[in-house]
């Protein structure tokens, strides 16, 4: 993948990044599939380490993985501050799990009146 495509696909999940409501969550895949890219789960996660350099800032603490792990909080520079940021937002965690994932997932291919 040249480095201009790389761009592109990273800025691409960081602009739904930037959509998922407050209190809500979504997973890389969700986010690959929007995207048209649905076996590219690692590629949004590596997106996602560019996180802390995007302008204009991304709520990355919403993202989780496939079954709502908190499988990025190393990536925050502390081992607790996703959870903190989720927390703070309304979202349970128990055991770095997000509680009740399913009524917390956001979609981002479905319109916000769907879900």
């Amino acid at each position: 993948m040249d480095a201009n495509k790389k761009i592109n696909f990273f800025e691409q999940v960081h602009q739904i990044v930037r959509q998922i409501p407050e209190g809500r969550v979504t997973s890389y895949g969700a986010i690959a599939r929007a995207l048209g890219t649905a076996g590219s789960s690692r590629m949004v996660g590596y997106a996602m380490r560019a996180a802390p350099t995007a302008n204009p800032p991304i709520p990355a603490h919403r993202v989780v993985n496939r079954v709502g792990m908190l499988s990025g909080k190393m990536a925050f520079g502390s081992p607790t501050l996703m959870q903190q940021l989720l927390e703070n937002e309304g979202v349970m965690i128990a055991n770095d799990k997000v509680v009740d994932f399913k009524k917390v997932f956001w979609d981002p291919q479905l319109n916000d009146d769907e879900q």
